[in-house]
């Protein structure tokens, strides 16, 4: 049985005369009479009572008529959901971000696709860069959004924000009363770093800052999250570098100034499995890059 068959089949129940079903069909009676006829014969009964007059569905014909209908709905939906899984439009995508990236980028993304793909489940893991490269290896994310142009073997990586640092101080700070705060300034600060292991290239572009204006950062405390390290330099404990979306984080008892000097300006990345052909990483990737192109860059002001 082939599923032209029951096409076949019930247009002439449904039209209950088999010169206007081929008709509705676009073929000749005498071919549709014989599928007819050979489908009766492969079932074992008869479908229609015929006389010269009039088509009368059996008993057996009206349970096979409301099947064959079930049986064209079921194929139907599995078409359309496989034609959504094709598009990325169903499924499961578990995204890994980094805490500062609920300032910028985030939130827009996860709106614009949640309206796009609202089949598609998402789970969110707050992870810091280097976690997030574990999870991807572990396929344990499908999607990354990292501090750091990563270089990693079997990943890919692609700029969606790239932003300036300013200085994060504590309100009763000295240097809270200047406008733009220098480098030289701050040789004698405790400062409240990222640790290296967790974020090995943004701890590099921090040490390497201070280093090029004459010293070396004293470190007061380490944290992994930017809220933590905003906390800790509300409590009096030291200053920090932090992106400039960080301005976005209200927090009493901190001030945040742009630097005299240039630096270089750190940035947000995608980042996935390089082979991974996902319809739905494909989609949330296009998406994401979509949302951002037109995201200016955030400098201190």
């Amino acid at each position: 049985m082939e599923l032209r068959h029951l096409h076949y089949f019930i247009a002439v129940a449904e039209e209950l005369h088999f010169s206007r079903a081929a008709e509705r069909l676009r073929i000749s009676q005498p071919p549709l009479s014989q599928q007819i006829r050979g489908l009766e014969d492969e079932l074992g009964v008869k479908l229609f009572e015929r006389t010269k007059r009039q088509v009368h569905l059996t008993e057996a014909g009206k349970v096979f008529l409301e099947r064959s209908y079930l049986v064209l709905a079921q194929l139907d939906q599995a078409i359309e959901v496989t034609q959504q899984i094709g598009r990325g439009e169903v499924g499961r995508l578990a995204i890994g971000f980094v805490g500062s990236a609920t300032y910028t980028v985030l939130p827009n993304i996860l709106s614009v696709f949640r309206e796009q793909f609202p089949a598609v489940e998402l789970r969110l893991h707050e992870l810091t860069t280097a976690q997030q490269i574990q999870a991807l290896h572990h396929k344990q994310v499908d999607v990354g959004i990292v501090r750091s142009a990563i270089i990693e073997p079997g990943l890919s990586v692609k700029c969606i924000l790239q932003e300036s640092l300013v200085l994060a101080l504590p309100a009763t700070h000295l240097l809270s009363a200047q406008t733009k705060v220098s480098l030289s300034a701050l040789a004698d600060e405790l400062f409240i770093l990222f640790p290296a292991k967790m974020g090995p290239i943004f701890y590099e572009q921090i040490i390497n800052i201070c280093q090029q204006a004459g010293f070396s950062p004293k470190v007061a405390q380490e944290a992994v999250q930017m809220q933590t390290i905003i906390g800790l330099v509300a409590a009096g404990l030291g200053i920090a570098f932090v992106p400039a979306s960080l301005q976005n984080f209200h927090r009493s008892g901190v001030v945040y100034r742009p630097l005299q000097e240039q630096t270089p300006q750190t940035g947000l990345y995608l980042t996935w499995r390089q082979h991974d052909s996902s319809p739905v990483i494909r989609a949330f990737l296009s998406l994401a890059q979509q949302t951002t192109q037109h995201e200016p860059n955030l400098n201190d002001t």
